[in-house]
């Protein structure tokens, strides 16, 4: 019976002894491997073509193994290596999430097939190694990206698979392009109707800066924050309303 990459990763963790500081962790991952999957798989619209990607799962695997092998120091790594380093392994391990329960209609689903005990969502389970340690996708979304970096952007860049999560970068994010990625992104998700409709005296925002609202509020507004990163010039008693959010797989049409 083929293993998925859960499988393979908690066997590989189980016989992980230290890792090597030679090795491991001295130099920044090459994300180049993942941009090359992400060009072919993804389209303009963030839609990702599961089934090319699983045709490649031993590439995928092998870049999951790299971030696996080579978690972050602070010695050679730049704030903006990490940062994309953990965008990245977000990313690619919920690719590699869908691949090992595909076809799905949404990733919610992982939650009713998962039979571990009080293990309810696929966020929640902990199956994506970094050096000796496991993380679950909340562990890296909440205790690193948004407790480490004061980057409210950062929920533009990950994506969790559903048609309303701002659209899945078609490249790897870079510690050179990072800040043009974050903002294109930022930019992009906002002035996207399906995601956001924002006119001058009223916004319908994603439910993201509900669920999110304390990041975008340090030092500033909500509305603050939207009106920097878009084009429309919003009055400061602008209404706020939440759209509902699909979760259905942000999947090519077959």
């Amino acid at each position: 019976m083929k293993m998925g990459w859960i499988s393979l990763v908690l066997v590989g963790f189980m016989g992980c002894s230290t890792l090597d500081p030679k090795k491991n962790g001295t130099l920044p991952v090459d994300h180049e491997d993942f941009t090359a999957l992400l060009s072919n798989y993804v389209d303009g619209d963030g839609l990702v073509d599961y089934q090319g990607f699983s045709r490649e799962r031993i590439n995928l695997n092998k870049y999951l193994d790299r971030l696996s092998d080579n978690p972050p120091n602070n010695q050679n790594w730049s704030t903006e290596d990490k940062l994309a380093y953990w965008i990245n392994t977000y990313n690619a391990f919920t690719i590699a999430l869908v691949l090992d329960h595909y076809p799905l209609k949404s990733i919610k689903d992982i939650g009713s097939k998962i039979q571990i005990p009080f293990i309810n969502t696929p966020w929640d389970l902990k199956f994506v190694r970094i050096g000796n340690k496991m993380y679950s996708l909340n562990n890296i979304e909440h205790n690193i990206l948004r407790k480490v970096f004061d980057e409210p952007r950062i929920h533009f860049a990950i994506n969790c698979a559903s048609m309303s999560c701002p659209k899945l970068l078609d490249e790897a994010y870079t510690a050179k392009k990072l800040e043009t990625q974050l903002t294109n992104q930022t930019r992009e998700f906002l002035a996207d109707p399906s995601r956001n409709v924002i006119t001058e005296s009223s916004l319908q925002l994603s439910k993201i800066f509900k669920w999110f609202g304390g990041d975008f509020e340090r030092g500033q507004t909500k509305l603050e924050f939207v009106n920097r990163w878009t084009a429309v010039e919003i009055n400061e008693g602008a209404s706020v309303e939440y759209l509902d959010y699909d979760w259905t797989l942000n999947e090519q049409a077959k």
